[in-house]
């Protein structure tokens, strides 16, 4: 009897943010269509899917976190038209859909919300107390207290910005609303579901105060409260009765390997995050300690490994050194499991620091916690020599750097050297080599302690963190460099048959 591996165990999807990817309309921000005219370059890329942050409509208080119609899509962005074509382009490509669902908490525009505001009707779908003090000691995570009050003197809770009402999953009405969501899109042919903060749905029906207790902590009254695998439970049974192997992947963050493990038993999501790679340093010991404890834990049949996000300082930047982010890359695509790329990695694009400050808009910035999340938003560079780069005719939502004409994917295209044409290369022999390697790996004792490498059947993985170049033997079917003598230089890494 033979078995057919799920497509998402071992698919490569790339994470699209919308605003920033391509711009049709001209008015300075991406949407719909112009992802949809790019979405050769996503094929010839060679990605098996793609992941849509939130598109519906927003008032965009948080890059669109902060959702006011969960069933439609934002002008800016385009229409349901729109979609249902991308969707409908996307499958003729060989392309899966994912798209973020936003379960925690909605835009204060939400209809729900402001009905409750203004009449007091509904408010059982949110968390709203009536009393003097704050209600208790929570922080938002963008800074601050996590609550605010209405004009009526009630208090509402929001885990991030004032504009982003938590809601209340005790009530069944959020429960039906929800599952109608799930089957909206469904309905539509997309191919899974990414859920945000999938850990914060339920928080402690008393409210009671943090303390000295850690947010994410066992028995924390605001995180991973035990109500939500029956959730879980009912939108896996949703997803199972579609056709297709739709899929749901979570955002879950805690501080256990058993934690997260119960998130993908077999009857709940498929996958979870691991993000501990984002943030491991560029270290052997660490890039090894966190891969066997992210395999040896419960959840490691379906890891996810993922290098760079919307919300984190891209791993360019954060290594340093080229070669490094193609070793990086070549490291998580060689193990088990599956690989999120985030837009503009392929290019090599940096983290943009020196924003000014009147172009920021993320709330992070203007609550106090930081510069915020803006530089790894930065709209993509398709051609030409100065911004806008052809990403759009207008002037784009956030600036581009002047320096960026290099990193263009028409300056990129052509040239064998470039790291657009390296993750080509990768990306087309992964697809090769995957459905001949076993689903487990071996580490390999290698003489300089310096090196970390691994076999998976006859491919072996060897990546040189140190800083001088290292001796290998082998046949190479990919470099991150040159490999002239058999060394791989400091940074470097090599993919060899043994």
């Amino acid at each position: 009897m033979t078995t057919t591996t799920p497509w998402w165990r071992d698919a490569v999807v790339y994470e699209v943010y919308p605003r920033s990817f391509s711009d049709a309309s001209g008015d300075g921000e991406g949407d719909l269509e112009g992802l949809r005219r790019r979405l050769p370059y996503l094929s010839e890329l060679g990605v098996d899917a793609l992941w849509l942050t939130p598109f519906y409509t927003s008032p965009l208080a948080d890059g669109g976190y902060d959702v006011a119609d969960y069933r439609d899509v934002d002008p800016r962005f385009g229409t349901l038209a729109d979609f249902d074509d991308l969707v409908a382009d996307a499958h003729r490509l060989g392309l899966r859909i994912i798209i973020d669902i936003v379960p925690n908490h909605t835009s204060s525009a939400h209809p729900w919300f402001s009905e409750a505001v203004r009449t007091g009707r509904g408010r059982e779908r949110y968390h709203f107390r009536a009393c003097e003090n704050v209600p208790n000691d929570w922080q938002s995570n963008f800074g601050g207290p996590a609550w605010s009050r209405t004009p009526d003197g009630q208090w509402y809770l929001h885990l991030y910005t004032p504009d982003q009402p938590d809601l209340n999953w005790h009530d069944p009405q959020v429960r039906r609303e929800f599952e109608d969501i799930l089957r909206f899109w469904l309905d539509r042919d997309v191919d899974g579901f990414r859920i945000d903060v999938a850990a914060g749905l339920f928080k402690h029906p008393d409210l009671p105060d943090l303390g000295a207790q850690g947010t994410h902590s066992p028995g924390s009254p605001m995180y991973g409260r035990p109500e939500v695998h029956e959730i879980y439970r009912d939108w896996r049974a949703i997803l199972d009765s579609y056709p297709g192997e739709r899929m749901a992947v979570g955002e879950v963050w805690t501080e256990s390997p058993e934690a997260l493990a119960m998130y993908v038993r077999p009857d709940e999501l498929h996958q979870a995050f691991q993000f501990h790679l984002l943030l491991a340093p560029w270290s052997a010991r660490a890039f090894k300690e966190t891969v066997q404890t992210c395999l040896d834990s419960p959840s490691g049949e379906a890891p996810t490994w993922v290098l760079s996000n919307h919300d984190v300082i891209r791993h360019r930047s954060r290594y340093g050194i080229e070669e490094r982010s193609r070793s990086a890359l070549m490291f998580i695509l060689a193990l088990p499991g599956s690989a999120y790329l985030y837009q503009g990695e392929e290019l090599g694009l940096p983290e943009v620091f020196d924003l000014p400050d009147e172009a920021r808009q993320d709330p992070i910035f203007f609550q106090g916690k930081g510069m915020g999340r803006d530089g790894c938003r930065v709209p993509l560079p398709w051609s030409g020599t100065e911004q806008p780069y052809g990403f759009t005719t207008g002037k784009p939502w956030l600036p581009q750097p002047a320096d960026w004409g290099p990193l263009t994917v028409e300056a990129q295209a052509e040239d064998p050297s470039s790291m657009l044409s390296f993750y080509r290369r990768a990306l087309a022999l992964r697809r090769t080599l995957k459905g001949g390697l076993p689903p487990t790996l071996e580490w390999e004792e290698w003489p300089d302690p310096e090196v970390l490498a691994f076999r998976r059947g006859d491919l072996v993985c060897a990546v040189n963190f140190g800083e001088e170049p290292v001796e290998f033997q082998g046949e190479v079917l990919l470099a991150s460099g040159p490999v002239a003598g058999g060394r791989v230089a400091g940074g470097g890494a090599v993919w060899l048959r043994s």
